[in-house]
């Protein structure tokens, strides 16, 4: 039962201890170290500065949260759904900026399929806010199995360039729009 009471009581520490860190955003004699040099140099995991949030924003960001509609650039999510758009999606995560097609083989070479997956890492139009691994198989010899080839890094660099392309068109008529 003391053992009991004696984890009860180490784990109400913790707790309480945790709750009392200093503000290193508003106190500037608090000193920096390694790791707040590291962020401040090279960024965090989220690129937000509150972190990770679980329970959907608070109060004071739920106005700005509204005002974004999806977690990445919408003229590269746009543009990247509609240059995949003729092949068939799995999965299509437009907070994460992740979409991921089902393998397609084209009419005029049905023993060869690929199958793109695209990666928006950026919430600003540039070219590094697009990722794009294309996998390629052809069917082998051995009872029509697919055999997995090398992937065509020139061809993940011609689509990344095809989306960069549209959403700068997307972008372009959203302005003239205005």
């Amino acid at each position: 039962m003391t053992a009991l009471r004696f984890a009860l009581l180490m784990c109400c520490s913790v707790v309480l201890i945790s709750c009392s860190t200093p503000d290193i955003k508003t106190d500037p004699t608090y000193p920096k170290g390694d790791t707040g040099k590291r962020r401040e140099k090279v960024g965090t995991i989220t690129n937000n500065e509150k972190g990770i949030t679980l329970f959907g924003p608070d109060s004071k960001d739920r106005a700005s949260a509204e005002d974004n509609g999806i977690g990445v650039n919408a003229y590269l999510w746009k543009a990247t759904l509609d240059t995949v758009s003729f092949m068939p999606l799995v999965s299509a995560d437009p907070f994460g900026g992740v979409i991921i097609t089902d393998w397609y083989a084209m009419p005029e070479k049905p023993n060869e399929r690929f199958k793109i997956n695209a990666f928006i890492t950026s919430k600003s139009l540039q070219a590094s806010g697009i990722k794009v691994t294309i996998f390629q198989q052809k069917r082998g010899t051995k009872q029509g199995a697919w055999v997995d080839q090398k992937p065509n890094a020139a061809m993940a660099t011609q689509m990344e360039d095809a989306i960069l392309t549209r959403a700068r068109e997307r972008k372009v008529d959203d302005e003239q729009a205005l």
